[in-house]
């Protein structure tokens, strides 16, 4: 029979993090709790002066192999195992003392792995004993209470304040949950690095695992829920970045937010991305980034209100006063000069991100789609074109000009949803068509857009006249290249590969265009 309120009288704490662990411990020691440990734990609870046993004198072995062996005894886990209602007798008989409360976290693997640490190095930082007590505590929470982060000290405390020295089993049921979810991550970290380490991206069983980093007010939806993880990763962007100012970021800011810093990352210039429902709106690099700015809200004024402003230097001040006057949602950089905070404090709303540097675009990653009853994984899509990888196909080759714009024109495709075309002329996008289930739709409405932004800016023509055009993926007929002919591009850069690729070329011919292949495709459902 399980008792709701379960007192503690004995613990075992041992911690890599001892964030916290002498206030804790002296708090646990207010209580009468009898205090085991092992090693570095011990040592600073001694030198804190704390009455304090340790774990060999407990258990009458020593420490051995180097460490590796410590808490795996019978007088450590019987004590955490042993049920009190049923298993009491046995441990009586045993002299198996029971243990309470088991405190502990992790020997830092995941630290390691981030630091660079040699195999050898890594591998003695996969911890055992711990997760083996962790478990054992979690199992048995109808009478053990576990606790695996600092984070949880304080709660413990004020349940054992409250309730005379002991635990209720509602607290204990939560703990044990974290217990597993910790020690599922560890073990999904230990995995994903072997699976590195082995070159096996895709193994048998592929594990990934996230820490809570805010419980969103809903999700896509209001009647959604939803929650931000992060992954550990040190990639820079939304999950490392540190918010200025703002109201709380919501789902579809952070989906959009860092669908246009990777779109930012792109450039080497200076550069800004608008996005607005994970498509851009506009992007255009530049020799000053006030500039930049300019010609990429420039591409599609209307559909930019509301958006998200990404930007892959430091953001000034002469850009920042002109992204105030633009109702925007969020503001992305690795950096904001003391000016441009200024002109942003004015809007107090506006949620500044600052990322302190930007993600590599060619770097390799693991991406995951959820699907209903699995999920598919894939490699992130650090592909990149460069002039050499450029196969001329028509009878006229494009001038430098166009080989600049072509190349920007295509690295904007590839942040682009399917089906994608990207119309760009002096280093900026000036009509763009998304999601569209024919090529040619997206083309027209690429085209119809640019028409468009001509006529917000007063202008007779359409932006897309002298522009060039990009897409994602090959033509399957000459119609959606004859589109963009219309609207006004001189020249094409598409992956090709298509059965029909000599007509689409002698489409091109025909109508005086320079088009280029990449033999890559950016497909982004």
């Amino acid at each position: 029979m399980t008792n709701d309120l379960v007192q503690i009288r004995r613990a075992l704490l041992s911690v890599s993090d001892k964030t916290g662990l002498v206030e804790f411990a002296r708090s646990l020691a207010a209580h009468g709790v009898e205090l085991l440990s092992t090693g570095g734990t011990y040592k600073s609870l001694k030198e804190a002066g704390l009455a304090v046993t340790e774990v060999s004198a407990h258990t009458g072995f020593p420490e051995i192999m180097d460490g590796r062996v410590k808490t795996l005894h019978p007088r450590v886990h019987g004590g955490i195992l042993g049920r009190r209602d049923t298993h009491a007798a046995e441990m009586t008989t045993h002299d198996i003392p029971p243990i309470d409360l088991v405190v502990v976290n992790l020997y830092p693997f995941e630290a390691t792995v981030a630091r660079g640490a040699s195999y050898e190095d890594t591998i003695e930082n996969i911890d055992i004993g711990g997760p083996a007590m962790i478990r054992s505590a979690a199992k048995n929470h109808d009478f053990v209470s576990v606790v695996v982060e600092p984070a949880q000290y304080d709660e413990l405390i004020a349940a054992m304040d409250a309730n005379k020295g002991s635990t209720d089993l509602a607290l204990r049921r939560r703990f044990a949950a974290a217990a597993y979810a910790r020690t599922g991550a560890y073990d999904a970290a230990i995995s994903t690095w072997f699976a590195r380490e082995l070159k096996d991206p895709f193994p048998t069983r592929f594990v990934t695992a996230g820490t809570r980093a805010q419980t969103l007010r809903y999700g896509e939806n209001p009647h959604q829920q939803a929650a931000f993880y992060r992954d550990g990763s040190d990639r820079p962007g939304v999950a490392t970045a540190t918010q200025l100012q703002g109201k709380e970021l919501s789902y579809n800011n952070l989906n959009d937010t860092d669908a246009a810093f990777e779109l930012a990352a792109e450039f080497e210039r200076p550069a800004v991305a608008i996005i607005k429902h994970a498509n851009p709106c506009g992007v255009a690099q530049g020799d000053s980034l006030v500039s930049a700015y300019a010609q990429a809200l420039r591409c599609d004024p209307v559909s930019a209100f509301g958006g998200i402003v990404a930007i892959n230097c430091t953001l000034d001040g002469p850009t920042a006063a002109e992204i105030a006057k633009l109702f925007a949602e969020v503001v992305v950089a690795p950096a904001l000069d003391d000016e441009a905070k200024q002109f942003l404090r004015s809007k107090k709303n506006l949620r500044v991100l600052v990322t302190g540097a930007m993600p590599d675009p060619a770097a390799p990653g693991t991406m995951l789609k959820m699907l209903s009853g699995g999920f598919l994984v894939q490699s992130r899509d650090a592909g990149r074109i460069a002039r050499s990888d450029l196969k001329v196909v028509t009878r006229r080759a494009p001038t430098e000009h166009e080989l600049d714009d072509l190349l920007f024109a295509f690295r904007v495709a590839k942040h682009v949803k399917s089906n994608a075309i990207v119309y760009a002329k002096d280093g900026a996008t000036v009509g763009i068509g998304a999601g569209q289930m024919s090529r040619v739709d997206s083309s027209r409405i690429a085209a119809w857009k640019a028409g468009e932004a001509a006529k917000a800016a007063g202008l007779a023509e359409s932006l897309a006249k002298g522009s060039v055009v990009a897409s994602d993926a090959f033509f399957p007929f000459a119609d959606g290249l004859l589109a963009a002919a219309e609207a006004g591009a001189t020249a094409v850069i598409q992956p090709g590969g298509s059965v029909r690729d000599q007509e689409v070329i002698a489409a091109a011919d025909d109508a005086g265009l320079a088009m280029v292949f990449t033999g890559m495709r950016h497909f982004r459902h």
